[in-house]
């Protein structure tokens, strides 16, 4: 995870700057990037619901601000890499990463 902070006069929701909206303005653009696997749209709805909660609790807010956006990339097999290789999540479902269960869920959506 990594945070970049924009100067407010650098944004704008609803085509007005953050600078002239006042304080308590903000804004937050999430960006959850996984590898391929079973990520049916229930399970990315509730990963973005619960990532939206966290952030609302971690800044001592009641709910989300209607300026807050979560987008959820998932990573094609093979389009993965660190430290000098191709990573893959095949090679994590017999390491016990994963219940027997999602393990067969996510060969099943890979076709592997």
């Amino acid at each position: 995870m990594y945070f970049t902070e924009r100067e407010p006069g650098m944004m704008a929701i609803g085509g007005r700057l953050l600078v002239d909206a006042g304080p308590g303005a903000d804004a937050m653009v999430i960006d959850v990037t996984v590898m391929d696997g079973d990520w049916r749209q229930e399970v990315r709805a509730e990963v973005i619901e619960r990532v939206l909660a966290a952030m609302a609790d971690a800044c001592g807010v009641p709910e989300p601000s209607p300026a807050w956006w979560v987008t959820f990339h998932v990573i094609d097999e093979g389009s993965w890499g660190s430290r000098g290789g191709v990573l893959s999540v095949l090679s994590l479902l017999e390491s016990g990463v994963f219940t027997e269960e999602k393990a067969a869920a996510v060969r099943a959506a890979l076709g592997a």
